[in-house]
């Protein structure tokens, strides 16, 4: 029996984009960006592999997968995430609890993958809110500053690009020994 796989995404500034064509073309899915897909379409598919970046702690369209929940129950659904923070399980954790409710959580598989950055890419509205962090990291103590907050302040001297086609292997294998 063929698996019928759907790699959805919403991406702000790419990176998640480049995530799901990857995911896509090594699973030989169909590859949607979330406005372009309906409830209706879910029904082909025995796989959903959702993607969206995090951006204030929110993950962009997941209110897809919530609100289509009901109708994929019963497929196999994976999330991942896209952020520029290093990998930390509490972090991961906190983003998934304030985004996606529990009965949901339970029963999809979710991965977080690293992203990128160009400040002289982002919206007025972003390079605001990143010039806002990078006051309030500056006034801080050298010794009190995290390492997510040194990239902070790096990022806008110069882009940061952690994203890692290797980094999807743990989420290609979850869905082929599933599948």
């Amino acid at each position: 029996m063929e698996n019928k796989i759907a790699v959805i995404y919403k991406s702000k500034y790419g990176a998640t984009k480049r995530y799901a064509g990857w995911i896509a073309l090594k699973l030989d899915a169909d590859l949607y960006e979330v406005s372009d897909i309906r409830r209706k379409d879910l029904k082909a598919y025995d796989t959903i592999i959702y993607g969206g970046p995090i951006y204030i702690g929110k993950i962009k369209g997941i209110k897809f997968i919530i609100n289509n929940y009901e109708y994929i129950k019963d497929k196999k659904v994976s999330v991942f995430m896209v952020g520029m923070r290093e990998f930390d399980e509490d972090y991961i954790n906190s983003i998934l609890e304030n985004n996606i409710p529990k009965e949901v959580i339970n029963n999809i598989k979710t991965f977080y993958f690293r992203g990128k950055m160009n400040y002289q890419e982002l919206s007025l509205k972003d390079k605001i809110l990143m010039t806002g962090l990078r006051v309030s990291i500056s006034n801080k103590k050298q010794s009190d500053i995290s390492n997510d907050e040194k990239m902070i302040l790096e990022v806008i001297d110069k882009p940061i690009d952690y994203i890692d086609k290797k980094s999807i292997d743990i989420l290609l294998n979850n869905v082929s020994s599933n599948g």
